[in-house]
Formats: C-alpha cells, structure tokens, sequence
C-alpha cells in the first residue's frame, strides 16, 4: 500500500503538505512569541523610564515645576538625537537618561535653588558643583543607561567654545547626549516658570539658540532643532499644564 501511494506520488503531496502545515504553526507560535516579547520588553522599558522619572522628580521634589520639565526636556532630546540622524536605540537611550542631568541638586541647599533673585558669584559656584555631585550619584553602576545618565549629568553645562563647566570641554570632546541635553535643556529653562523668572516667549527663546550656535551650543544641533519647530512647539503643547 504504502510502496503504491508514494509510486503515484500521493504519499510525497501529503508529507509536503504535513511540514508545510507543521512549518506554519511553528512560524505563527514564533510570531506570537515574539509580540509578547516585544510587549514585555516595551512594558519593561516603560516601568524603567517611570521609575527614573519618579526618582528624579523625588530628587527636585523642592521645586514644583521638575515633573513638567523633566518629561518635556526628555522629548525634545529625543527630537533632536532622532532628526539629528542617531540610531533608534540611541535615541530611546537618551530619551531614558536625559532626564537624570540635573539630578545631582539634589545636594544643593534649598537657600540657593530656590533663590528668587540673582545669584552671587559663590551661589553660582555652587550650583554648579551639581554636574560633579550627578556624576558621583549615578557613577559605578553596571547599568549603560545608568552611565549614559552620568555622562549627560557631567557635560550638560559644557559649551561648544569651551567656557561651560565643570570641566570646559569644547567642539567634539563634549558628548554628544551632552550637546543634544544642552539646546533642550536651555530651551525649556528659558521657557518655563522658575523661581527667578517668568516664562520666555518662545520666538525670543529660539533666537537666543540661534543666536548661541558655536557659541554654547553645536551648530548643528542648535540647527536640527531650530528646523523643527514645529515638532518642539506640539511637545511643548502636550506636556504643559493648562490649569
């Protein structure tokens, strides 16, 4: 019998058709798998972008107006590394780390952070001791988003001419998380509520970017942004408070 169905070829159509069945269960249970292996790690990276995000927020618990700034900041950096041309994974990394860069005022006195009027030439100098207090906090972890988040902490303040802190970095030696936190950093302090000053008006915010490119910030980042305005402004729409 069997020797007859695989002379008229019977027998070899439907061992073809029982892998061919077998191989389309097999591809569809890998595809399933898949998804919800790209639903845990999505999930994941989403309990891992809230925690930091919390933490930090907890950090600058003193002034009110971090939450805002954090995820808007954490936006824009994402804008620019994208339309800048980084990688994806790089982007979503620098989405993650960004909003670790001004963690380490957390050991600056209440006294100075929080001062309504200008800063003395010793406040500002200790302010600016909270790029190296960051670095320290986030440094010796095992985590690449966690050094990411010391590196971006450690060079946000750099400027592009080599006069920014701590270390007066300049060009390319600066990081580039570091560069790209800067215009987005900037951006949004110039255009947020602080305890010093009232908002910017947009427009005069972007012309100080503009007016800033290798001066304070890469030319060509401070341009990525500037071209998509557009883009910043719909983030800035949705992330601010309208009450």
């Amino acid at each position: 019998m069997e020797s007859h169905d695989y002379a008229d070829g019977s027998g070899h159509r439907d061992q073809l058709k029982k892998y061919a069945e077998d191989i389309a269960r097999l591809y569809q249970s890998e595809k399933e798998r898949r998804k919800e292996l790209e639903a845990a790690r999505d999930s994941l990276q989403e309990a891992y972008r809230e925690t930091i995000n919390r933490l930090v927020i907890a950090s600058e618990y003193r002034d009110e107006n971090t939450g805002d700034h954090i995820i808007r900041m954490a936006r824009y950096s994402a804008l620019i590394a994208e339309k800048y041309g980084l990688p994806e994974p790089e982007v979503e990394q620098i989405h993650m780390a960004s909003p670790m860069h001004d963690v380490g005022k957390i050991g600056i006195p209440d006294t100075i952070l929080l001062k309504p009027g200008k800063l003395t030439e010793e406040e500002f100098e200790t302010i600016k001791s909270h790029t190296l207090i960051g670095a320290k906090i986030l440094s010796g972890a095992g985590s690449k988003l966690l050094y990411l988040g010391k590196e971006i902490a450690l060079s946000h303040h750099e400027k592009w001419n080599g006069t920014g802190y701590p270390k007066g970095l300049s060009g390319s030696r600066i990081p580039i998380s570091g560069r790209i936190v800067a215009v987005a950093d900037v951006f949004d302090a110039l255009t947020s509520k602080r305890p010093y000053k009232g908002p910017m008006p947009v427009e005069k915010a972007a012309n100080i970017i503009a007016e800033e490119r290798g001066k304070h910030f890469d030319p060509k980042l401070a341009d990525v942004f500037l071209n998509n305005m557009d883009a910043v402004l719909k983030i800035k729409a949705e992330t601010t408070p309208t009450f």
